[in-house]
């Protein structure tokens, strides 16, 4: 079972040409050639679920001069530049001066190889796309705005850079949506936490999304209103999606209750009219409230709604983790995840570490279908109510954790691994057995020396080489602490 994404993914990718105008007279059929190249490239890009804005083949600075106002109006969230032919600098320094997107160079040229014996100047030209690469790449170091990357290889039957260009137009729709996003921030960090704490205009200045601060009551009004039609809807969607074993082995566990059901569905349909209400993409919230309140029965029991709409795309970050709502976003964005996790016990004779949370979890990761317990406290926190339990999918996992600096800037610390087949303790918490190299103690004390937070994102497969091209067009470090190949 799956839960369908609300919002599809998307991003505005530009699609620019270059060459060089003196070669259009001296070669017969090179610019029509050139433009077949370009349509070509163009068609593509297309295929990643991307919308382009493709602005024809620049041969000057002139010609560039004049495309400048309408890529600057297009709201591009990334820009390649098809590097059909050689083209001078001139016609690049003005668009890496002026336009705020991230720019990759792509140099494909059509044969794998040239025709030696046969070899004539038109198809060394039409072979040329990386002769103006270094030329690029150094004004626009000179400028102080290097390019993002560059992708090289063979126009068609290239794997790598196929590759290269879906990874780059995902990261653009990741660059899409952080910078759209309204994601709310409610309640307190838990009061001993001091890694949670950090400044919301810190991190509209790092990621560009809006962070709208948001009161408990807000979704109280809905809870305690009551929408008894939309609650019976969602426990029937929560008892189709989920298992509700028998207790195993934990004392605070029991069977779900007919309470806790209803309380959880509740809360799920009070949850998303509030999302809907202050049109949130993402939340990041701890509060406690009094005991014996209807307000400590609702923030302690979002669990539930929480890993439903996490799944949706919308990422519900708990103890108030603002970080890591927006690392959970990233791998979300990235089409691979995102669940809330943090290390629990260590299996020495495994060599794994067990991975996860009391929740939210993004649900579309889960190896089998996931669990709810009704848990007779929620430890080290107040309330009581369902939790989520599941094993992620067995094989290659991400981890994004994003900490703060001395200076305050933003960090990037990621690590790629194994999720292990392997039992979990039904303790009604996320967990999963993850493996990392070169061996789990070397690893960890490798992770901690990054400061990161104690929370990190998780998502499926291995994805370091997006994150840290992520972070380089952010202007955010980023460390990677496990072996990459």
């Amino acid at each position: 079972m799956k839960i369908e994404r609300r919002k599809p993914l998307t991003a505005k990718v530009g699609i620019v040409g270059v060459g060089h105008h003196t070669y259009w007279a001296q070669f017969e059929g090179l610019l029509d050639e050139m433009h077949r190249k370009l349509e070509v490239f163009d068609g593509k890009v297309k295929t990643h679920g991307v919308e382009t804005a493709c602005f024809g083949l620049l041969d000057n600075a002139e010609t560039a001069y004049a495309a400048l106002p309408a890529m600057k109006a297009a709201d591009l969230d990334l820009l390649f530049i098809d590097m059909v032919t050689y083209a001078t600098s001139s016609t690049f320094g003005i668009l890496v001066r002026d336009l705020n997107v991230p720019i990759v160079l792509v140099a494909l040229q059509p044969l794998r190889a040239m025709p030696y014996e046969t070899a004539r100047t038109y198809i060394q030209l039409c072979n040329d796309d990386f002769c103006s690469v270094p030329e690029f790449t150094g004004v626009a170091i000179r400028m102080g705005r290097p390019v993002a990357d560059v992708i090289l290889g063979v126009r068609e039957n290239d794997p790598i850079a196929d590759g290269e260009i879906a990874r780059w137009c995902q990261i653009a729709k990741v660059l899409h949506d952080l910078r759209r996003a309204r994601i709310g921030l409610m309640g307190h960090v838990l009061e001993s936490m001091y890694d949670m704490h950090v400044d919301p205009t810190a991190v509209t200045a790092a990621f560009g999304c809006h962070i709208a601060l948001c009161e408990p009551d807000e979704i109280l009004k809905h809870y305690l209103a009551g929408d008894p039609p939309a609650t019976e809807a969602m426990k029937r969607r929560i008892l189709d999606f989920f298992d509700t074993p028998d207790p195993v082995s934990d004392p605070i566990t029991t069977r779900l209750t007919e309470r806790d059901l209803d309380v959880a569905a509740r809360a799920a349909v009070a949850l998303e009219a509030f999302i809907a209400e202050r049109k949130l993409d993402g939340l990041a919230y701890y509060y406690e409230a009094l005991p014996d309140t209807p307000m400590r029965e609702l923030v302690t029991n979002l669990i539930v709604g929480n890993s439903l709409l996490t799944s949706a795309g919308f990422p519900m970050c708990g103890e108030y983790d603002l970080k890591n709502c927006i690392a959970m976003m990233i791998m979300d964005r990235l089409d691979i995840g995102g669940s809330f996790a943090e290390f629990h016990p260590i299996d020495f004779d495994r060599d794994t570490v067990l991975v996860g949370h009391d929740g939210p979890h993004h649900l579309n990761i889960a190896s089998r279908k996931p669990v709810l317990r009704s848990l007779k406290t929620y430890h080290g926190k107040p309330g009581k109510g369902a939790g989520v339990e599941f094993n992620i999918k067995e094989g290659p996992i991400t981890m994004l954790s994003i900490g703060v600096k001395a200076d305050g800037r933003m960090k990037f610390i990621v690590a790629e691994g194994e999720s292990m087949a392997g039992p979990i303790p039904p303790t009604g918490n996320t967990n999963t057995h993850g493996r990392f190299l070169p061996d789990v103690r070397t690893f960890l004390l490798r992770w901690v020396a990054e400061g990161p937070t104690h929370h990190f994102a998780l998502g499926v497969g291995h994805h370091a080489a997006s994150l840290v091209k992520l972070a380089k067009v952010l202007g955010i470090e980023a460390v990677v602490v496990t072996p990459t190949v």
